[in-house]
C-alpha cells in the first residue's frame, strides 16, 4: 500500500475564462495556454500568480481531436476532423495574431515562398498543413528538437523541424517528411517522441523504440524495404479470414509478456524502416534498437476490452544537462544534452514508470486507491485524476538522473536515496468531475465536469476479438457543451516551500519512527534535487535557496543515518559531506544526555567521525569536543582509541585525558604496539621524558616499526596541503634516528607514503630547503637501495646518491649528521654496491693530503660505480664538478671511463699521475680480449717513458719489469721480440727472452 502524506504541493487556483466547453487543451512554452472548443483555439498568458488573461484566438478547420505544442519553434499542432475527414495542421508565429480575424496565411508543406510574400509571413500566423495517406490518430512533438511524430494505423510519420531562410533576418519554419515506421499488427492510441526516442501505446500494449543514425559496428542494422500496398492488403486479408473462422467459437486472449531490452525483439511486431527523406541529404535516421515492449491482458471474465483494463496517458520524460548559465540565469547554448529518459504509461488502476537510456529497468509501480481516468508526470511528481481527486505521488527520476550524471554518487563522498525507495503519495485533492489534466511550467490544468450523469459507454460485442490488431481508433468527441463545467489552473508551491512543509513533518517521526523519518526526508531531498537539476525553470534567486535547502536537507538525512545501527548507516559519512557541516558543528548537533547510566552511541555516528579523523581534515576540536570524541570510542570502538589520539584534529585534547584513557585500555587487557607507541607520544607532551623512554624500551625496534605501520600519524601529519613531522618523529631523531629511517621506509614499503613525500618528511623533518639534502634523507635514500624496494625506480635513486656524494666532495661538505651506514656496511648488505677495485685503494693511498671528513661519501660513491647495477652513462655529465685534480675525483674519472671500457686513456692517465696503480691497474681490468693492451699499449708507453728519465723513473722501470714478465708467458717467442724495442739493450731483455723460449718445455 502507498504511504499518504497530507501535505500541500497544490497553492492557488483560478478559473481560465473559456467561452466554450473545452475539449482539448495543452500548455505553450512559458507563459501560454491553448484551449480548443469547436472549431476555435484560444490561447492565455499565465505568468506566475497573475490571473490568466486572454490573448489571442484563431479559427481551425475542423473539431480539434488532438492538440500538441513544441517549445522547440514554438509552434501547435493539432489533428482536425470535418465532414469525418482528418487532417494534420501546425500553427506557426501565433504571438503575431492580434485579432481572431487577423489575416492568416496557410502553405503547403515543403513550399518554398518566394521572396515578395515573404513579409506576409514574417508579421503575421500562419498555418503549415501536412497532407497523409492516412487518417492521423495522435502526435507528439519531440521537445529538444521540436520534429512532430504522427501515428496512423499501422505505421508512424516523423515530420523533422526545418527552416528555409528567406533572407540574413528572417527564416521560415518548414517540415519534412523524412521517415515513416512501419509497425504491423498495431493501432496507436497514444505516442510520444523524444530525441530519437519512440514510445508507440496500443490499447493493451506498449512498444518503445530508439532510432538511429549510421549503423554501429557489430550491430544489428533494422532497416528493410517496406512491403507494397498489394501485398500488405493480402497479408491483411488472410489473417481476416482466419480469425473470423475463430471469431464465432473462441476469445482470443494473448497472455502477459515484459521484455526488456535485445528481448523485445520477439515481441511478435514487425517494425520496418522507410525512409522518405531527400535522396541527396543525409538520412537522419537508418535503424533502431528495440527497448521495451509490454503487454496487458484483459479480464477475460467481461468478454470485451472494458475500459477498466485499457493503457492511458503514455509519456516520455527527458531530464538533460544544459549548457553553464551566464549571470542573468540564462544559458549560454540553447542545445541540450540528454542525460535520463523515462517512459510512463498506465492502467486505470496501476502505473508504470520505466527508465530507458542507458538500461531499460522497472523503477516504480503506483497502486492508484481508486481507478485513474489521466494522469501526467513532472520530474518531481506523478499528478492522477480520477472522478473525484487530484492525487500527487513522487518519483525517483531525479535520483535515478543524478547517478546518470555523477560518478562520485553512492561513494563515501556523495550519496542519493535509492531508485527503489518506495514511492508515496503527498496528497489527495477533492476535485468534483475531474475529466482531464495537463501540466507546464510550475502549473496544473484541470477539466471538470459536475454533471453527475455519465456519458453511455460504446457498446460492444460480446464476442469482440481481443487482439492487437483493431479497425480503428475511435477518438471521443465530448458532447455539446453543458454547463457545469470548469478549466481550472492550479499552481505548485514552490519547492522550497514544499520542502520546508515535508521537514515539519518529518520532526513527527524523529522519537517514533526513525524510518519513516528518513523516507520522508529523502523526499524532500529528492525534490530539491529535481529542482536544481531543472535550472531552466527557476526564478532569479531561486537557485541560492534551493542549494542552501540542499546542504540543510543532507544535514538532516545525515543526522537520521548517524542514529542507525544498520547496513544503511555508512551513509550518515557522505550526507554530512555534502551538508558542508563542520564535525564540530556536527558533534554539536548531537544529543549527548545520558539514560540510565549508560551511554549508547550508534554505528552511523561512529563512522563518520572515524572517516573524518582519518581524512586530515584542516579542523582542531576544541578541549572538550575532543574529549567527548575520545569517550565515544573508548565505549564504542576501544581499539580505535589510539588511532583517533594520533589525528591533528583532536591536537588540542588534554594529554592527561589522553593518557587516562590509553591506561584503561592496558588495564582492559587490550595492549599492543600500538597503544604503547601513543602513549609515548602522549608522555612528550606532558614533558614526561622518563616514562616516554620507558614506553620506547618495552619493545624491540622491528615491533616499533610495525606500530609506525599501523598508525602512519603518529610519525607525519598533513596540516593544509603540507607534510609535518610531529613532535615523536622530531624526538627520534634525535635520539633513535636509526628507527625513524626504517620506519618511513616500512611506511613506504607498505604504500603508506609515497617517494616524493617520504622526501619531503625528511627535508621539513632537519629544517631544510628544497635544495639542500639532509644526511637523514641520503640515510633513507641508502635503506631504499638495501630494502630492493619493488616499487622505487633504482636507478633515480642511483642518480640521487651519486648526485649528493659528488656535491659534498666538490663543495668539501661534510655530512650534517653522522651517517648511520658505513660503506662497508653497505657493501655488506646490499649487491648495488660493489667492492671496491683494488687498483682504486692504491690510487688514494697515494694522497697523503686527503681529508678523512670525506673518505665515507668517496667510499661510496667508489662502491656505487664499481656495482654490477649502476648506469654509469647517465652520470657522466654530472662529474664535472668534481675535479681530476685531486685524487678523489681523478679516482671516481677514471672507474667511470675503465666501466665505459676506456681502458687506454685511462692508462695514460695513471701512468702521468699514479704510476705504483698502473700494474694493479692492469692485472684488474686487462683480462681476455683486453690482455693485448699489456704489449700493445702499457709496454710502449712505459718503454717511451723510462728512455725520458725523470723522477718517476724507478716506478716506470720497476713497472716495465712487471710487464715483460707477463708478456713473456703471454706470446711466443717470436711474437715477443716483435713488441721487443728496437733500440733496447740486450742485456735487459735477455732473461724475459731467455724465459719465453724455455716456457714451452718446461710446461
Amino acid at each position: 500500500m502507498v504511504q499518504l502524506y497530507n501535505l500541500h504541493p497544490f497553492g492557488s487556483q483560478q478559473v481560465v475564462p473559456c467561452k466554450l466547453e473545452p475539449e482539448r487543451f495543452c500548455g505553450g512554452g512559458r507563459d501560454a495556454l491553448f484551449v480548443a472548443a469547436g472549431c476555435k483555439v484560444e490561447a492565455f498568458t499565465v505568468a506566475g500568480q497573475e490571473l490568466c488573461q486572454p490573448r489571442c484566438a484563431f479559427s481551425t478547420l475542423g473539431r480539434v481531436l488532438r492538440l500538441a505544442y513544441s517549445e522547440a519553434g514554438d509552434y501547435l499542432v493539432a489533428i482536425e476532423e470535418k465532414n469525418k475527414a482528418t487532417f494534420l495542421r501546425a500553427y506557426v508565429n501565433w504571438r503575431n495574431k492580434r485579432t481572431e480575424n487577423s489575416r492568416v496565411c496557410i502553405r503547403m508543406i515543403g513550399h518554398n515562398v518566394d521572396g515578395p510574400f515573404s513579409g506576409a509571413f514574417r508579421d503575421q500566423m500562419y498555418i503549415v498543413e501536412m497532407p497523409l495517406s492516412e487518417a492521423p490518430l495522435c502526435i507528439s512533438c519531440c521537445p529538444v528538437k521540436g520534429d512532430l511524430l504522427v501515428g496512423c494505423t499501422n505505421k508512424l510519420v516523423l515530420f523533422s523541424l526545418k527552416y528555409q531562410i528567406i533572407d540574413e533576418e528572417f527564416s521560415l519554419l518548414d517540415f519534412e517528411r523524412s521517415l515513416v515506421i512501419h509497425i504491423d499488427n498495431i493501432t496507436p492510441v497514444e505516442i510520444s517522441f523524444c530525441v530519437g526516442y519512440v514510445a508507440v501505446m496500443s490499447d493493451l500494449e506498449v512498444l518503445i523504440l530508439k532510432l538511429e543514425s549510421g549503423p554501429k559496428n557489430g550491430e544489428r542494422v533494422h532497416h528493410h524495404p517496406h512491403k507494397t500496398n498489394d501485398q500488405m492488403r493480402r497479408t491483411e486479408e488472410g489473417i481476416s479470414n482466419e480469425i473470423s473462422q475463430l471469431e464465432s467459437d473462441f476469445v482470443i486472449c494473448q497472455k502477459p509478456l515484459e521484455l526488456l531490452g535485445e528481448k523485445s525483439e520477439q515481441s511478435g511486431l514487425s517494425v520496418t524502416l522507410e525512409s522518405t527523406g531527400l535522396a541527396d541529404e543525409k538520412r537522419k535516421y537508418s535503424h533502431f534498437q528495440h527497448l521495451l515492449y509490454r503487454r496487458f491482458a484483459p479480464d477475460i471474465s467481461s468478454y470485451g476490452l472494458s475500459d477498466d483494463i485499457k493503457l492511458h496517458s503514455l509519456q516520455l520524460l527527458p531530464i538533460y544537462q544544459t549548457g553553464p548559465l551566464t549571470s542573468d540565469g540564462k544559458n549560454l547554448s540553447q542545445e541540450k544534452e540528454l542525460l535520463s529518459l523515462f517512459c510512463f504509461f498506465s492502467l486505470p488502476h496501476v502505473g508504470y514508470l520505466y527508465m530507458v537510456v542507458k538500461s531499460v529497468e522497472l523503477m516504480s509501480v503506483y497502486q492508484y486507491p481508486e481507478k485513474s481516468q489521466q494522469a501526467v508526470l513532472t520530474p518531481q511528481f506523478l499528478h492522477v485524476i480520477t472522478s473525484n481527486n487530484l492525487q500527487c505521488f513522487t518519483v525517483r527520476c531525479s535520483a535515478a538522473a543524478a547517478r546518470e550524471e555523477d560518478p562520485y554518487m553512492d561513494t563515501t563522498l556523495k550519496a542519493c536515496p535509492p531508485v527503489s525507495m518506495d514511492v508515496c503519495a503527498l496528497r489527495i485533492q477533492l476535485f468534483i468531475g475531474l475529466k482531464a489534466i495537463c501540466h507546464f511550467k510550475n502549473h496544473i490544468i484541470l477539466l471538470t465536469k459536475a454533471d453527475p450523469e455519465t456519458i453511455p459507454e460504446r457498446r460492444t460485442s460480446p464476442k469482440r476479438l481481443l487482439s492487437r490488431k483493431d479497425t480503428g481508433v475511435k477518438i471521443k468527441i465530448p458532447p455539446v457543451a453543458e454547463a457545469g463545467w470548469n478549466l481550472y489552473i492550479v499552481n505548485t508551491i514552490s519547492p522550497v516551500q514544499l520542502y520546508k512543509e515535508m521537514i515539519d513533518y518529518s520532526n513527527t517521526y524523529k522519537t517514533a519512527k526513525t524510518q519513516s523519518c528518513i523516507h520522508l526526508l529523502s523526499e524532500a531531498h529528492l525534490l530539491v534535487r529535481a529542482a536544481l537539476m531543472d535550472a531552466s525553470q527557476l526564478e532569479p534567486g531561486e537557485k541560492a535557496e534551493l542549494l542552501e535547502a540542499f546542504k540543510e536537507s543532507c544535514g538532516h538525512l545525515g543526522d537520521c543515518y548517524s542514529r542507525l545501527d544498520s547496513q544503511h548507516s555508512h551513509l550518515t559519512l557522505p550526507y554530512y559531506k555534502m551538508s558542508g557541516l563542520s564535525m564540530a558543528e556536527v558533534l554539536g548537533r548531537m544529543d549527548w544526555t545520558v539514560e540510565d547510566g549508560l551511554q549508547k552511541y550508534e554505528k552511523g555516528l561512529i563512522f563518520y567521525i572515524n572517516h573524518s579523523l582519518y581524512e586530515n581534515l584542516d579542523e582542531e576540536l576544541s578541549e572538550e569536543l575532543a574529549a567527548k570524541v575520545v569517550q565515544m570510542f573508548y565505549v564504542a570502538e576501544p581499539k580505535q582509541v589510539p588511532h583517533i589520539l594520533c589525528s591533528p584534529s583532536m591536537k588540542n585534547i588534554n594529554p592527561l585525558t589522553a593518557m587516562s584513557y590509553l591506561r584503561k585500555l592496558d588495564t582492559s587487557g587490550f595492549s599492543s604496539i600500538l597503544v604503547t607507541l601513543t602513549k609515548a607520544a602522549v608522555a612528550l607532551k606532558m614533558g614526561d621524558l622518563d616514562m616516554h623512554r620507558n614506553e620506547m624500551k618495552s619493545h624491540s625496534e622491528m615491533k616499533f616499526v610495525c606500530g609506525f605501520i599501523l598508525e602512519p600519524r603518529l610519525l607525519i601529519q598533513q596540516k593544509k596541503g603540507q607534510i609535518v613531522p610531529t613532535e615523536l618523529a622530531l624526538h627520534l631523531k634525535e635520539t633513535q634516528p636509526g628507527l625513524l629511517v626504517a620506519s618511513v621506509l616500512g611506511l613506504q614499503k607498505n604504500n603508506k607514503i609515497g617517494i616524493e613525500e617520504a622526501d619531503s618528511f625528511f627535508k621539513v623533518l632537519c629544517a631544510k630547503d628544497e635544495d639542500t639534502t639532509p644526511q637523514l634523507l641520503v640515510d633513507f635514500w641508502e635503506a631504499q637501495i638495501v630494502a630492493c624496494l619493488p616499487d622505487v625506480l633504482l636507478q633515480e635513486l642511483f642518480f640521487k646518491l651519486t648526485s649528493q656524494y659528488i656535491w659534498r666532495l666538490s663543495k668539501r661538505q661534510p655530512p650534517d649528521t653522522t651517517p648511520l651506514r658505513t660503506s662497508e656496511d653497505l657493501i655488506n648488505a646490499c649487491s648495488h654496491y660493489g667492492l671496491i677495485f683494488p687498483w682504486v685503494h692504491i690510487l688514494i693511498s697515494s694522497d697523503s693530503s686527503a681529508d678523512k671528513n670525506y673518505t665515507e661519501d668517496l667510499s661510496k660513491l667508489q662502491s656505487l660505480v664499481c656495482g654490477p647495477s649502476f648506469d654509469i652513462a647517465s652520470i657522466i655529465p654530472f662529474l664535472e664538478p668534481l675535479s681530476e685534480d685531486t685524487i678523489a675525483g681523478l679516482s671516481v674519472h677514471v672507474l667511470c671511463r675503465t666501466r665505459l671500457k676506456e681502458y687506454e686513456q685511462c692508462i695514460d692517465i695513471l701512468l702521468e699521475r699514479c704510476p705504483e696503480a698502473v700494474i694493479p691497474y692492469a692485472n684488474h681490468e686487462l683480462k681476455e680480449e683486453n690482455r693485448t693492451l699489456w704489449w700493445k699499449k702499457l709496454l710502449p708507453e712505459l718503454c717511451q717513458r723510462i728512455k725520458c728519465g725523470g723522477e718517476k723513473y724507478q716506478l716506470y722501470l720497476s713497472s716495465l719489469k712487471e710487464t715483460l714478465s707477463i708478456v713473456a708467458v703471454e706470446l711466443e717467442l717470436k711474437d715477443f721480440m716483435n713488441v721487443l724495442p728496437e733500440d733496447g739493450t740486450a742485456a735487459f731483455f735477455l732473461p724475459y727472452l731467455l724465459y719465453c723460449s724455455r716456457k714451452k718445455s718446461l710446461t
